[in-house]
């Protein structure tokens, strides 16, 4: 079996893959202060109470946008599996070709997004990932990534606004029947909310420009589920885009 990890800013996600089939999935927090035994714990305690056997892991892939945790992963993965994982970056078979001024700047979770939009859906297509940041990526019909935009997450500009006004409290983000709120916790609420809907079309209707007009939209990430059902541009929601383009990438190189 596969194990598949995808480290971002604020959560690692971990999947258990059988050949094509994904057996499970767990969230937790990114700590970058959790040692190499407290990881190797976790994921093993992960494991017991869900029924799965460590001892069928045969092999790791990672992806991650935090280099500080990597180091201890990998003693994670030596250690606690025995395995040496295979870490997307410079070097490992994407199959597709970036556009990128410099490619290495591209975050390794916005490559393994594309390539698993594009071999699911082929191109030309536009990936939104609604992480700690929130990303538009484009890849052509020929499969070529051709590069895209970065904005502040969801989770950072509701945290700024909380942080920086006095009389402001923290809310949860979700869809509100109107616009014209009568009430500080609902008018924060669809301002976030509709912001965030508003950006997204607007920033996919200027995408098609340039990528063409028949460019499918899938959305992955955390609130992609909340978000994609208000927007007029998302076609699909996958939120697990990213541990099977880990999977893609992993067949590609082994």
């Amino acid at each position: 079996m596969l194990l598949v990890i995808d480290v971002g800013n604020t959560n690692i996600v971990l999947g258990i893959f059988d050949d094509k089939t994904l057996l499970d999935h767990w969230r937790i927090s990114t700590d970058r202060l959790r040692t190499t035994d407290e990881y190797g714990v976790l994921v093993r305690n992960l494991f017991y109470l869900n029924h799965v056997n460590s001892e069928e892991i045969d092999a790791i892939i990672i992806s991650s946008v935090v280099p500080s945790v990597m180091p201890t992963l990998e003693r994670m993965c030596q250690r606690y599996f025995g395995i040496a994982p295979l870490i997307i970056g410079p070097g490992i078979r994407t199959g597709m070709d970036i556009k990128y001024d410099n490619p290495r700047e591209v975050g390794a979770d916005r490559i393994v997004n594309a390539v698993a939009a594009y071999e699911l859906y082929g191109g030309p297509v536009i990936i939104i990932d609604f992480g700690t940041a929130t990303t538009f990526c484009a890849v052509d019909k020929k499969g070529d990534y051709l590069g895209g935009s970065i904005c502040p997450g969801i989770g950072i500009s509701t945290d700024a606004l909380v942080q920086r006004t006095a009389l402001l409290p923290r809310i949860e983000v979700r869809r509100t029947e109107r616009v014209i709120c009568r009430n500080t916790v609902e008018s924060m609420q669809a301002g976030v909310y509709y912001g965030f809907v508003g950006q997204v079309d607007g920033i996919v209707s200027r995408m098609r420009r340039e990528l063409g007009s028949n460019a499918r939209v899938v959305a992955t990430g955390g609130l992609a589920v909340i978000i994609a059902p208000a927007t007029k541009s998302i076609d699909l929601v996958e939120p697990m885009l990213t541990l099977e383009g880990l999977r893609i990438i992993y067949e590609r190189n082994r």
